[in-house]
């Protein structure tokens, strides 16, 4: 990790992009997010540079827009035409172009293999959840998550490509946090919770669902119902053991009432018989 010069997640990201086959896509999210921000939203043109924008986003992953803004730069050669179409910053593309090339010579220094993973964006996915599992996050609202690791109420920026979605992934990812008047995620991908205890056992585990609150309720119920007659019938079987000692007991003390010696005649008691000539 001391090898690139990036933060450690990123550098983490790096190195584990080659596990999951996706390396050569996650060079470049990670030197687009070593600029500040490659997109322009000039006065007097807000709205169109929105919808424009709205074009480049892929749902469910703001780490996954950045990448398809440099693969369509890159596919248009590089030109300024097309940033300045598309309102992204020519200068900030090459200053990207430039650190990404940097962190290729380093990976191949180092024998890191340079893959890519085609249109799989689920590998490049569960790569930055690996790298960034420490800022997971729950859905608590429309917009609004909870942090996993601090419990602080945290929010979507209204430039995010997950703001716009019509529903709300449950569970995400985020680069870092900005703090304005809210809390708001700065550069956020959609995750599995799956992926998050697999790839961080430390922090997360998975347990069975029980599904819904009644349904968790009924079960319970049901569980205290058959301790309860479990135990009846335990103690109606000890009551049954106790009653039949005691009639045992009972039948041995009327046997030995009943025992007679061995070899000893009975005597007979009576007037004596007369004797006469």
């Amino acid at each position: 990790m001391v090898e690139f010069p990036l933060d450690p997640p990123l550098s983490k990201m790096l190195i584990v992009s080659e596990d999951f086959s996706c390396s050569n896509e996650i060079v470049t999210i990670a030197a687009m997010l070593s600029v500040p921000t490659i997109f322009t939203r000039p006065k007097g043109q807000e709205e169109e540079s929105d919808r424009v924008r709205e074009k480049l986003m892929v749902p469910e992953s703001d780490h996954l827009t950045l990448l398809n803004v440099f693969n369509l730069w890159r596919a248009h050669n590089y030109t300024n035409e097309w940033c300045n179409e598309h309102f992204v910053q020519p200068k900030a593309m090459k200053k990207v172009r430039e650190i990404r090339q940097q962190l290729v010579e380093i990976m191949t220094k180092n024998k890191m293999a340079i893959l890519s993973c085609g249109n799989c964006w689920d590998d490049v996915r569960r790569t930055i959840t690996a790298a960034y599992f420490h800022n997971a996050a729950r859905s608590k609202g429309l917009g609004e998550y909870i942090s996993l690791k601090t419990g602080m109420v945290c929010y979507l920026h209204p430039t995010s490509a997950l703001y716009g979605l019509g529903y709300t992934p449950e569970y995400i990812v985020y680069h870092e946090l900005i703090y304005t008047k809210k809390e708001y995620m700065q550069g956020v991908t959609a995750s599995d919770p799956l992926w998050l205890a697999e790839l961080g056992p430390v922090f997360f585990a998975t347990r069975e669902s029980t599904g819904s609150l009644t349904q968790k309720r009924k079960k319970e119920k049901l569980e205290k119902e058959e301790m309860e007659a479990e135990m009846k019938r335990k103690e109606e079987k000890e009551q049954e053991k106790l009653e039949q000692e005691r009639q045992m007991v009972i039948e041995q003390a009327r046997k030995r009432q009943k025992v007679v010696s061995v070899g000893v005649a009975p005597v007979r008691r009576g007037k004596p018989r007369r004797f006469g000539i």
